[in-house]
């Protein structure tokens, strides 16, 4: 699927779900397997039953080989994403979600649905999170000069998704505005 041209300057979202593929999840072996020595660091070893951190990327690696359970991190339950739901309607801030809580929620929801509880009202939770964190987005934006824009616990995604439109309007801006000094003389 081609990007509108609007996009191409950032990073992909798959490009962000790799990037967010380092992260560490824990997880429930079912096999044995001694330490393992990568570039990004040492892992296991994988004792069966018994909860060990891995990286998002080795988890869906073991659970798409049935070799694995994967325990969902603590934000992504039904109870914690209706609280930041509440937050994020009531608040006028952001609400503070992992910086890449989209990518590993949509990686684990693909992946590993059987390992999350009711993933169907996880995606509706999720998916109303982001249309109202959007609408934050959008509310900041109306309120942007040349000055600063703050919007704290940003994701990810959401920091991918705003800066085109955020650095073609600070170019405008940057021409608008008055120049001073001596040139101003001219």
């Amino acid at each position: 699927m081609a990007l509108p041209p609007s996009l191409r300057a950032s990073v992909t979202p798959p490009e962000l779900e790799m990037i967010a593929s380092q992260q560490l999840i824990t997880v429930l072996p079912s096999i044995s397997m001694d330490k393992t020595v990568f570039i990004s660091g040492t892992y296991g070893p994988l004792v069966p039953m018994r909860r060990c951190q891995l990286p998002l990327w080795m988890a869906i690696n073991l659970k798409r080989k049935r070799k694995c359970r994967i325990i969902p991190p603590d934000w992504l339950t039904i109870e914690s994403l209706q609280s930041h739901l509440t937050n994020e309607t009531t608040q006028p801030e952001f609400s503070d979600l992992p910086f890449r809580f989209a990518e590993i929620s949509k990686v684990l929801l693909d992946v590993a649905p059987d390992d999350l509880e009711n993933p169907d009202r996880l995606r509706s939770l999720l998916k109303d999170i982001r249309e109202a964190r959007q609408a934050k987005s959008r509310e900041g934006l109306d309120q942007l000069d040349h000055n600063e824009l703050t919007l704290l616990n940003l994701c990810s995604m959401e920091i991918n998704e705003i800066r085109p439109f955020f650095i073609r309007s600070m170019d405008v801006l940057t021409k608008l505005q008055p120049v001073k000094g001596p040139a101003a003389d001219l």
